[in-house]
């Protein structure tokens, strides 16, 4: 089996999911934490972050970075 290299999108997803999901678990950072504020005042939405989504996000991270390389075009 050959690995693809995953898009440039796909990564970058994929970290943005991973470092949110570092934030919210294990350690907070604070730019991480005022970019998710303003997004969300932009979107007009208050959905708190929690830790089970903050593992959920670590896992879609990983499973994105996954499926880019195994599938072509991702």
């Amino acid at each position: 089996m050959r690995p693809n290299p995953p898009r440039l999108v796909t990564v970058v997803i994929a970290l943005a999911l991973i470092v949110v999901g570092l934030s919210v678990t294990v350690f907070p950072l604070d730019f991480v934490n005022a970019a998710l504020d303003l997004v969300q005042s932009y979107l007009g939405t208050n959905i708190e972050v929690t830790t089970q989504i903050g593992w959920l996000f670590l896992f879609a991270g990983d499973a994105l970075l996954v499926a880019g390389s195994l599938l072509p075009g991702i």
